[in-house]
């Protein structure tokens, strides 16, 4: 493609030269792919061009495809494309409004720029995951997010009301849900977006048993698109921005976004427990989910050591007095000196809005952990202190991205969820599968009160026996977890290392409907290709990173 048609009609930047299309062929995952061309559009007007000007290119240059990118933080390869990647964090970065109803942004906005805003108001979206400091909101609706606080807050789709999308037809429209009459009305219009409302709502109530059926049955899901989610029968109400949350962008340009927020409750107290020996975990879940915390996580002794090592780094995160955060990070080094660092560290975080009743439940957790599971808890003393448990969760991935020498973080089997309640059985079947690679190096951490577990290994991607193990690994983690009917991915989504698995979770007749559904929006696949629809093992191991 030649870059300077570009130029013809668009009003942002357009870069060809070697230093940025080195940077944008790289995210959080363990791919590299380098685009044609990246382009920073500055308004509407760019991206509908943009669409448009694909479109009546694509019969010439059938390779021709537009993906976006912001933050660049994805683990699934998501925002990586060999033809033309639009940067949205350049321009579409406006936090447009903060109110008590909720806020409206635009894609490009920082999460933590936009979480400085929300809590001038005491408001918060919950849905925010470890990378909260690195990511955008743009990505947060593309992967369907979750985090910390989304065992009781659920995840991005919960939180989006209305998103502006621009379609494959170069014109932008407006998703939120509809009553019965208004979809009727949508249906009658005689545009692009009449045609895909009659078209979708034709297949899922020909195919709605059947997509019914298919949802899986745990808390957190990214995988395919959320079928399942469009049309409630019961309120009679039909929501395509169910689709859009999650869609990786391969359904469209969202633009802007109205979101829900709910207000932060003023009590917290955090209980930590120290594990030995993982065998017990699932218990360990059972029993503190009683309790009801907010958000219950937990890192493994890689983790701890990381962060051990790189003190200085974690306390700049940290506000306050240098000297003084060093010192609380005292008892880890003085354990890892004495004792030996334990296998699996877990913090549990208790809210409400009553300090008494907060404290009771802590304590009763506390007192059932110690009685029957005689392990070591601690009960934080401080927010300072309680915030350097959080760093050390939220920073385990970034720790090892940043530092590690002479091998890589490689997310490929980083995001799998079952139940919380399957977990005495299937902790010792997962561990039998990485027990087979013995010189595997691995973190793991996650959210246990979702059975939402992060592995990431360490390797050496120039290493031909290190890259054989992906696949075969992979593979060998996705039966079990499908066995105990799960999702291969909870919150990082399908990207290139798990479209492929997509048939595998779901069967050959969900997996047509993504099809569909891809195609009803994005007829000529203008849109971030071999994402949820088309992606293939042999192009993923094709394109890992070898430096």
């Amino acid at each position: 493609m030649d870059a300077d048609r570009l130029k013809e009609f668009f009003q942002g930047e357009i870069l060809t030269d070697e230093k940025n299309l080195e940077t944008y062929s790289h995210d959080a995952s363990i791919f590299e792919i380098r685009p044609e061309v990246v382009v920073k559009p500055k308004n509407l007007t760019d991206l509908k061009n943009l669409v448009s000007f694909v479109a009546r290119e694509k019969k010439k240059h059938p390779d021709l495809s537009l993906t976006a990118r912001s933050g660049g933080t994805d683990m699934s390869g998501g925002s990586l494309n060999d033809s033309i990647v639009v940067d949205m964090n350049a321009h579409f970065n406006r936090i447009i409004e903060v109110n008590n109803d909720g806020a409206t942004v635009e894609p490009g906005v920082f999460y933590r720029n936009f979480e400085a805003e929300t809590l001038k108001k005491n408001l918060l979206l919950p849905s925010s995951p470890a990378s909260k400091n690195i990511c955008t909101l743009g990505g947060m609706i593309a992967n369907n997010s979750g985090g910390e606080k989304s065992l009781s807050y659920g995840k991005t789709e919960d939180y989006v009301e209305r998103l502006d999308v621009i379609l494959s037809d170069g014109e932008n429209y407006i998703f939120e849900p509809l009553s019965k009459p208004e979809l009727a009305k949508k249906k009658k219009s005689k545009t692009f977006e009449g045609k895909v409302y009659r078209e979708i709502f034709a297949l899922i109530k020909k195919n709605y048993d059947l997509i019914k059926a298919a949802k899986p049955h745990v808390s957190k899901n990214s995988a395919g698109y959320l079928l399942w989610e469009v049309w409630d029968k019961e309120k009679e109400i039909f929501d395509l921005t169910k689709l859009f949350v999650g869609s990786q962008g391969t359904l469209g340009f969202v633009t802007k976004a109205r979101l829900k927020l709910i207000r932060p409750k003023p009590q917290s107290e955090l209980l930590v427990i120290f594990l030995k020996d993982l065998k017990p975990l699932g218990d360990i879940a059972k029993t503190i989910l009683k309790y009801k915390p907010e958000s219950f996580e937990g890192y493994d002794d890689h983790t701890m050591k990381m962060a051990i090592r790189f003190i200085p780094e974690l306390i700049r995160q940290m506000k306050g007095n240098a000297i003084l955060l060093g010192l609380k990070f005292l008892p880890e080094m003085w354990m890892a000196l004495t004792d030996g660092l334990p296998k699996l560290v877990l913090i549990a975080e208790f809210t409400g809005n009553d300090e008494k009743e907060v404290v009771q439940r802590l304590k009763q957790a506390e007192k059932e952990i110690k009685e029957k599971f005689k392990l070591p808890t601690h009960i934080t003393r401080s927010r300072a202190e309680a915030e350097k448990y959080w760093i050390m969760r939220r920073e385990s991935f970034n720790l090892l991205r940043k530092h590690v020498s002479g091998k890589h973080t490689a997310p490929f089997i980083d995001d799998f969820a079952v139940r919380p309640e399957q977990l005495p059985e299937f902790l010792p079947r997962l561990n039998k599968i990485l027990d087979q690679y013995p010189h595997l190096i691995y973190t793991v951490a996650g959210h246990v009160g979702d059975a939402n577990f992060h592995i990431i290994p360490l390797m050496d991607l120039k290493n031909p026996e290190d890259r054989a193990i992906i696949p075969k690994l992979s593979e060998q983690v996705y039966d079990l977890v499908l066995e105990f009917k799960g999702s291969i991915t909870a919150e990082h989504n399908d990207g290139l290392i798990r479209t492929p698995y997509l048939e595998q979770m779901y069967g050959k007749k969900i997996n047509a409907l993504f099809a569909k559904t891809k195609k009803i929006f994005d007829p000529q696949n203008i849109f971030n290709p071999r994402k949820k629809v088309g992606g293939t093992i042999e192009y993923a191991l094709e394109h890992i990173k070898h430096k």
